[in-house]
């Protein structure tokens, strides 16, 4: 009977995956003839249907609603500032016929879609996780099926109909973007090893999995930032910045800041500037009952207490505040974050861990120490106004980023840098991803290339090989 209805899930899955297959593989079809004027003239129309103040603000709620992670009003503007950005991004780009002719080397280069990708997105922030992944996955012709974290089915689906329906409304076909009807691991493993590509967003077992497939991969790394103060850092802007980012959408984001090394020389000037922007810091024993509430175990994370604001945490882990309206982060003290520590990883909580250092070559150590523990290759972040420090930070540690000056929420995306806007941020080899940086639109391509005949350009043999090939000439 068991091992019926085991192999009744299994064709009920697989008819599933199938049929969404058939689908996304007939609207991609009709995707890889459109012109660039029709690509720009749909994601500019899903775009605007995401980034509608209504609509931002009837998903923000749906999702803090389902999965009682976050903030209303944080999930409401990250929604509303990553697709703008990366409709900028996205601006005037060319992903359709030539994209580059370079006539001399008598090379032309096309770009086509990589055909149907399956993407799996986590439980905080999903809206937003859905919509600037689709975004660049249309901008390039490719057609996408979702799977997201049954915590945020709901939200998922709601958000993918929204898409859909703006899709329809310029004549593009909605089959372009789907949400999975079946939900859990086995359907998701069952797609990704069906699509053309994979993008695997959330924990690490979901990426794991994706790796797994035999599909061809982009996966985000695992991690959260560790920031280094030193003595010359300007104390009120690093704490301006770390208590926003540490406390941004309840600590949800990957990229909010975790741990923060600070010089001892202004560790109590920095301590007493966390307090005036909204942290408590909490004594040993306030530590201790946080640790217990957060990794009930010593290891996993509490599913109940993660992602919940501040003055509620305190309350469950039984501390005391006088002015919770006005208390944004928790900060826990690590007297030797040398010594392996749950309150040195990842916390998806207002959550911040506090130690000291004496030497900024031992801050690079620890660093590279914590990064290990929890994120190869994730990021991390300096504030300093000596360029050698940043320099010898970036050299030593095995980082596809160093957030300078900034809060590390940069990480996916500013107004305020360079940094591309992006959900998914991948760790290189050191984090066990296929790529490193932020992923954009340029990795949803594939290229022909096109290559004529030119006048033969043989190089100089002496420059090429320099004192080698002249000893060589001299002995001869």
């Amino acid at each position: 009977m068991f091992r019926t209805m085991l192999n009744t899930k299994e064709n009920m899955i697989t008819e599933v995956v199938d049929a969404a297959m058939r689908r996304a593989r007939a609207a991609q079809s009709e995707a890889a003839s459109w012109t660039q004027e029709s690509v720009d003239e749909i994601v500019s129309a899903v775009a605007w249907q995401c980034y509608r103040e209504d609509n931002a603000r009837r998903l923000a709620v749906l999702s803090h609603s389902e999965t009682s992670l976050g903030d209303p009003e944080h999930l409401y503007a990250l929604q509303r500032r990553r697709v703008l950005g990366v409709a900028r991004d996205l601006h005037g780009e060319r992903t359709a016929g030539v994209v580059e002719d370079l006539p001399e080397l008598g090379l032309r280069k096309l770009a086509k879609p990589l055909g149907v990708i399956a993407v799996a997105t986590p439980a905080t922030a999903p809206a937003p996780g859905i919509i600037c992944n689709a975004l660049p996955m249309l901008k390039t012709r490719n057609a996408a099926i979702f799977t997201p974290n049954p915590r945020a089915a709901g939200t998922a689906r709601e958000t993918i109909q929204l898409i859909r329906g703006a899709l329809a409304e310029v004549g593009a076909p909605p089959d372009l973007v789907q949400c999975l009807e079946a939900t859990g691991r086995a359907a998701s493993t069952e797609l990704m090893a069906a699509a053309d590509y994979v993008v695997a967003i959330g924990g690490a077992g979901t990426v794991r999995r994706a790796y797994k497939s035999g599909t061809p991969t982009i996966g985000a790394g695992v991690g959260n930032p560790t920031v280094v103060v030193d003595e010359t850092a300007d104390v009120t802007d690093a704490c301006e910045k770390i208590v926003t980012g540490a406390g941004y959408n309840n600590g949800t984001p990957c990229s909010s800041e975790s741990n923060v090394l600070v010089h001892a020389s202004i560790a109590d000037r920095f301590s007493t500037a966390l307090v005036d922007r909204g942290a408590r810091m909490c004594t040993e024993e306030e530590t201790a009952r946080l640790r217990t509430l957060l990794w009930p175990d010593g290891t996993a994370l509490n599913r109940e207490a993660i992602g919940r604001p501040a003055p509620e945490l305190a309350d469950m882990a039984g501390i005391p505040v006088e002015q919770p309206e006005k208390m944004a982060l928790l900060v826990l003290a690590s007297s030797d974050p040398g010594r392996d520590d749950p309150i040195l990883r990842e916390k998806l909580a207002p959550v911040l861990t506090f130690s000291v250092f004496d030497d900024f070559s031992q801050a690079v150590e620890l660093v590279q120490l914590l990064a290990d523990r929890c994120g190869r290759g994730h990021s991390c972040g300096i504030y300093s106004n000596r360029p050698d420090r940043v320099a010898q930070l970036a050299e030593a540690v095995d980082t596809c980023r160093v957030v300078v000056n900034q809060s590390t929420m940069t990480n996916t995306g500013s107004f305020e840098s360079g940094v591309p806007f992006t959900t998914t941020l991948s760790s290189g080899s050191w984090g066990g991803c296929s790529t490193s940086g932020n992923i954009t639109w340029r990795h949803f391509l594939n290229y022909t290339l096109i290559s004529h005949p030119i006048p033969a350009r043989f190089p100089d043999e002496r420059v090429l090989f320099g004192r080698h090939w002249q000893e060589h000439h001299r002995q001869r």
